[in-house]
């Protein structure tokens, strides 16, 4: 863990207004005194996403997400704790001190890599542009006939591997870094005989991968010869999952709002070529279908999808399997259609900028491509034809949370299809019954009434505390953090009496940046942010709250004095019985 002094961290989140730090990620709008927006982290129509700006606060009420403003960064960025620290640093003009390199080495593994893979990336790419080989020659030449320019692989930081077991490996012992850490970074392979290692990429073209911020993750490679796999990338490491992030994302970002929309293909030069011939407003898969994480990270940009696969069987596959999961998270969804056997590096390079840009404009509905797909597939004049595209077209059409849309479409698959719209809906209607568990409902079932009271006052207790300071000291008097049964509060109940007997001022902030368990920040913030606030008499309330409590806690007591005078009885102890009766009768005078 990197060793960010205490003060410097409750600088940076006094000094980070979280409506500014979060508005700059998502559109917020006022809502009374808080603001709202739909979630970042799921899906939903209405929003539900609160930020608290006078408690520097937020919470979803429909994910139950919450925390701090270190706690969005570290959600909406993936990072860690230092990671968010550092970035809001950045942003609030508030100086970290670097460490010395050999205690930033043991402190920060995931800085470290981001580092070692910068110098990776600078290595190759001054192999591929300074080195005088014939394999650099042959690299910048494979490149010059794919019209790739210089200030494209500038730009995407295009790179050469060269064919040696460890060039790689020798330029970064150079450069003073461990082998261990080069082998987390994926940079490495340990040889089979386990002395020593070999460079993971060589004699291929190098491709790395960025993040939103421009941190180099990993690294993809293409071959530059056909005896070994075409393309070969990373493995996944502390710093790269190959789901979560899209090739070309850093530079298209601000295109991608601009236009409203962004372009999705498969490959790298599928990716690069475009954006050389300026529509830069264009990532890649990562050559799979989109995962979740792809596509949310997208719709914090846009909710505006064209998928431009290439016109194979494996580019088909993998576009139909992203249609279902673009429909789930609600992004608007076309498919741009190339000619047979092209794709989008070849076809804009034959045929330009503005043939390329007719057929984005001319993208089909999602819905029609489908059908077109299946019907090619299957015989759509016999009736086995008919249920089979009609049995994969209302899975998709069932993922629509719009009822309109749905009976939209339902019109549009019966009409092309001859069949009628009751059979269709009736067929839907099969297809979704049981599909959804309503948990909240059923956990409600399982609840007692006794148990849903003690939920109700350790809370009230906890939103006291954390509302109206006055009450700690009361509390703390007649109550220890034991006293409450659920396990998160009495974590946060212990915490806050340790802040008050040291003196320290509670505030919901660093109350939260003192608990990583995700888990207990949201917990924090949903008590803070409750649409409703304490009326009435609030130390009635505390009193009563406390009285509750304590009638349990004496109550589970007195049951444990009982089971326990019970075994004294049974084992003839009467002097151990005699001291557990006494304490029985005072217990029961109170």
């Amino acid at each position: 863990m990197v060793l960010i002094p205490e003060e410097i961290v409750s600088q940076v989140i006094d000094r980070s207004d979280i409506v500014e730090i979060i508005s700059s990620y998502i559109p917020l709008k006022r809502a009374g005194r808080n603001f709202k927006a739909a979630c970042p982290f799921h899906n939903e129509k209405t929003p539900s996403f609160v930020v608290n700006p006078d408690k520097q606060i937020f919470h979803c009420f429909g994910c139950g997400v919450g925390g701090n403003v270190v706690s969005f960064v570290m959600k909406q960025d993936n990072m860690d704790f230092p990671e968010a620290i550092r970035v809001l640093a950045q942003k609030v003009n508030v100086v970290i001190e670097e460490v010395d390199e050999p205690t930033r080495r043991s402190t920060n593994e995931r800085l470290l890599i981001f580092k070692l893979n910068e110098l990776a990336a600078n290595y190759f790419q001054e192999n591929l542009l300074s080195t005088r080989t014939k394999m650099a020659s042959d690299a910048r030449k494979y490149l010059k006939e794919r019209n790739v320019d210089f200030e494209t692989v500038k730009n995407f930081k295009v790179g050469l591997a060269v064919d040696k077991w460890d060039g790689l490996l020798e330029h970064l012992k150079n450069k003073g870094v461990s082998l261990g850490l080069m082998e987390k970074a994926g940079l490495i392979i340990p040889r089979d005989n386990g002395r020593g290692f070999y460079d993971r990429f060589r004699n291929r073209i190098i491709f790395p991968i960025f993040d939103t911020r421009g941190n180099c993750r990993a690294f993809g490679a293409r071959a530059l010869e056909d005896n070994q796999a075409k393309y070969l990338n990373s493995p996944e490491t502390i710093v790269y999952t190959k789901g979560n992030h899209l090739y070309g994302f850093h530079l298209a970002k601000n295109s991608i709002t601009q236009e409203d929309a962004v372009i999705v293909v498969e490959g790298y030069l599928d990716c690069i070529m475009p954006y050389q011939f300026g529509v830069q407003n264009i990532v890649a898969s990562l050559g799979t279908a989109l995962t979740v994480e792809q596509i949310r990270l997208i719709r914090r940009y846009s909710r505006n999808v064209i998928l431009l696969f290439d016109m194979d069987k494996a580019g088909e596959a993998a576009m139909l399997r992203s249609l279902d999961t673009l429909v789930e998270e609600e992004m608007n969804v076309k498919v741009a259609i190339l000619d047979e056997g092209e794709d989008p590096d070849s076809f804009i390079r034959m045929k330009g900028q503005e043939v390329f840009l007719d057929r984005i404009k001319n993208a089909q509905l999602m819905i029609d491509y489908k059908l077109s797909s299946l019907k090619k597939k299957y015989d759509s004049k016999t009736a086995e034809g008919k249920e089979k595209i009609t049995s994969e077209m209302l899975v998709t059409i069932g993922k629509f949370r719009s009822e309109v849309i749905k009976s939209d479409y339902i019109k549009l698959l019966a009409h092309r299809l001859h069949v009628s719209e009751q059979a269709l809906l009736a067929e839907l209607q099969k297809g979704g019954k049981g599909s959804v568990k309503n948990y909240f409902n059923e956990e409600k079932k399982q609840k007692t009434l006794g148990e849903a009271q003690r939920v109700t006052v350790e809370r009230g207790i906890l939103k006291l505390l954390l509302e109206e300071k006055e009450f700690i000291e009361a509390t703390k008097k007649e109550m220890l953090p034991a006293d409450f049964q659920d396990k998160g509060i009495r974590d946060v109940v212990t915490k806050i009496f340790g802040m008050f007997d040291q003196g320290k001022g509670i505030d919901v902030g660093s109350l939260i940046s003192s608990f990583e368990d995700q888990k207990m920040q949201q917990m924090i913030s949903s008590l803070v942010i409750e649409d409703h606030t304490i009326a009435g008499d609030k130390k009635k309330m505390h009193s009563d709250y406390m009285s509750v409590i304590k009638k349990r806690r004496d109550k589970t007591r007195r049951e444990d004095l009982i089971r326990k005078i019970t075994e004294a009885e049974s084992q003839g102890d009467h002097e151990k019985l005699e001291g557990l009766v006494k304490e029985f009768n005072q217990l029961i005078k109170k």
